[in-house]
């Protein structure tokens, strides 16, 4: 049985409140991708623009017994021709968010971030995931966990950035952040405790703005605060750390597996970054997954176009 995350269920309630945000679905051409897509609609989270080659998404709703009255088909007849038709709808302004389908993510990405598509911002685009843990007791952001594989300092600065957007988008007004490492002290020896120092250094002198940042911190002293007293370490954001800032893609995909996996958590993913969010799915998402990555982004989006109304 899915755990019924409430936290969860009230971004979604929230996210809802704000209506439907027009949203190109690429390449939707599998069962679960165009399922998904008509959940959240029915959800009240998107109006979909399904993109992809007509007659197979036809052919799979007809399978799947998947109405697509009332959703508008935009025909591309390959993956990399949905995703430019996709980042085409985006610039026009007729879509305000992007939602994954079965095509690969290094394909949706790729279009993303060339200059052609015009979605490009000073930003580096980023993933993070809002958890919600049943054996804790707040939303836990993670990130990267999904796209950047071995971020410099400036790549982290931005990820760290993207997440604090996040949480002011879902209702975390000032976000206590950790840099994670393996250590708590600064070790020449492992890059990831020294760009956690300069992180926390940027936040200081303003170059990372919009919560509190500490680190390094290995994963205890973020989460107990009771471990990190254990240790001698004055932390404002042990204990009560709502963004965890991973050293990489595979610590942050380990850590958001073992949280799902062992822990049942739930969480909802958005990408960041662009000039407009962007949901990730995956085959093996829950539905409540699915709908939760609806709800973060169109959040995110609506805080973006009304600001100091999120």
């Amino acid at each position: 049985m899915e755990h019924t995350a409430p936290r969860s269920h009230r971004l979604v309630n929230e996210a809802r409140r704000h209506g439907p945000a027009p949203t190109g679905v690429v390449y939707p051409c599998t069962g679960p991708s165009l399922a998904g897509a008509l959940e959240a609609a029915e959800a009240g989270l998107i109006d979909p623009f399904l993109i992809g080659p007509e007659h197979r998404m036809r052919e799979i709703a007809e399978q799947q017994g998947i109405d697509l009255h009332g959703c508008r088909l935009e025909k591309a007849a390959t993956e990399h021709e949905s995703a430019a038709r996709a980042a085409e709808l985006a610039r026009d302004g007729r879509v305000g968010m992007l939602m994954k389908g079965s095509l690969h993510t290094d394909e949706l990405m790729g279009i993303l971030v060339s200059r052609s598509a015009g979605l490009r911002t000073d930003r580096r685009i980023s993933h993070t995931f809002v958890m919600e843990i049943p054996v804790h007791d707040r939303l836990l952001l993670v990130t990267d966990a999904a796209i950047n594989i071995a971020p410099d300092l400036e790549a982290k600065r931005h990820i760290t950035q993207n997440a604090i957007d996040v949480a002011h988008a879902v209702g975390i007004s000032n976000p206590h952040i950790a840099i994670l490492s393996a250590v708590e002290n600064s070790n020449p020896a492992i890059p990831s405790s020294m760009h956690a120092a300069e992180l926390r250094d940027m936040a200081r002198s303003g170059l990372i703005t919009g919560g509190i940042v500490d680190g390094p911190l290995a994963f205890d002293n973020m989460i107990s605060q009771e471990a990190a007293q254990l240790k001698g370490i004055d932390s404002p954001v042990s204990g009560a750390t709502d963004i965890a800032v991973l050293p990489g893609l595979e610590a942050g995909n380990i850590l958001y597996k073992s949280l799902v996996y062992i822990s049942k958590a739930t969480a909802g993913g958005v990408v960041m970054g662009a000039k407009i969010p962007v949901i990730l799915t995956s085959r093996a998402d829950s539905v409540h997954s699915r709908i939760s990555s609806a709800a973060v982004a169109r959040l995110v989006n609506y805080t973006a176009r009304n600001p100091g109304h999120g």
